[in-house]
């Protein structure tokens, strides 16, 4: 048995990157239809026959996305441009807190910084992003993306955010040999336009990537407030401090989540939208 990871899949037919750099097409065997499929991401044990290449075994998944499919995923690249379309806050934390949920470290991206002024609000909601500890790098023309190749290296990453804010390029940028087909954004509907037929993992700066539209739903029904709670970064310090274990941090006394954001510890605006999206599971009706 031979050790790879799935970096392409197309209908039944499936690229394995071994371990030994060598990739192979193989087929799902048998015994795997009648479990579970293999997925972008998927490490696997493949067997090399006369006629074909079959997988044999699929290793366990650290973590799993539904919409891409994609396994084992690293790091989750949240692209979002100053301008056409607008830096969103509202967007950026809603991705967090989905990209958080599925154990996955999230990454924000914001391009075309040299479209807004130094005096712009957009600077100071980066540095306060940078203040509750997630990683944000800055990109643009004449920006150098050095941070966001050292972040790539190694890692499994998928690309996520508004349409337009100009995922593909930055990709280029770093890996002038990686092509996407992309076309012009769209004044009309203010978001770009962009074709992917299959999911597959790209090499870029030493790590994988995925340029998928992933998280495109926003669907928060089927989470778990206390677990939504339990990975925010920002609130981590204070788990475990409100009077009531059960605190979902939203009309509960002595919870320790609000107290920090009234002294200022917790970004007043970050836990006004993950309120918002509590109160949206506490209101969705019940799914049997």
């Amino acid at each position: 048995m031979e050790r790879g990871k799935i970096i392409k899949i197309i209908s039944n037919q499936y690229d394995v990157r071994l371990d030994n750099g060598e990739t192979l097409r193989c087929i799902a065997m048998g015994k795997l239809r009648k479990q579970r499929s293999p997925i972008v991401g998927d490490f696997v044990e493949v067997e090399r026959f006369d006629s074909s290449n079959g997988i044999q075994k699929i290793l366990p998944r650290r973590n799993e996305l539904r919409r891409p499919a994609i396994a084992n995923v690293d790091q989750a690249i949240i692209v979002m441009s100053t301008k056409i379309p607008d830096y969103s806050t509202v967007l950026i934390d809603r991705l967090i807190f989905q990209i958080c949920y599925a154990g996955i470290q999230p990454i924000l991206c914001v391009t075309k910084m040299d479209l807004i002024d130094d005096d712009s609000w957009i600077h100071h909601s980066i540095q306060e992003y940078r203040d509750s500890g997630y990683t944000v790098v800055e990109s643009g023309n004449g920006y150098d993306e050095e941070q966001l190749t050292s972040l790539l290296k190694g890692k499994i990453s998928v690309l996520t955010g508004q349409s337009g804010a100009g995922k593909s390029s930055l990709l280029n940028r770093i890996e002038p040999s990686f092509h996407l087909r992309t076309q012009q954004t769209s004044k009309a509907l203010g978001r770009g336009k962009h074709t992917t037929r299959h999911c597959e993992l790209h090499p870029v700066a030493g790590g994988w990537v995925a340029d998928t539209p992933g998280f495109s739903s926003l669907d928060f029904q089927y989470m778990s407030i206390a677990a939504l709670a339990n990975c925010i970064l920002d609130f981590q310090p204070y788990l475990g401090q409100c009077r009531f274990k059960d605190c979902v941090h939203l009309k509960e006394p002595g919870c320790a989540i609000k107290q920090a954001v009234d002294e200022g510890k917790i970004n007043k605006e970050r836990y006004r939208h993950y309120a918002e999206i509590a109160q949206q599971i506490q209101d969705a009706p019940s799914r049997y």
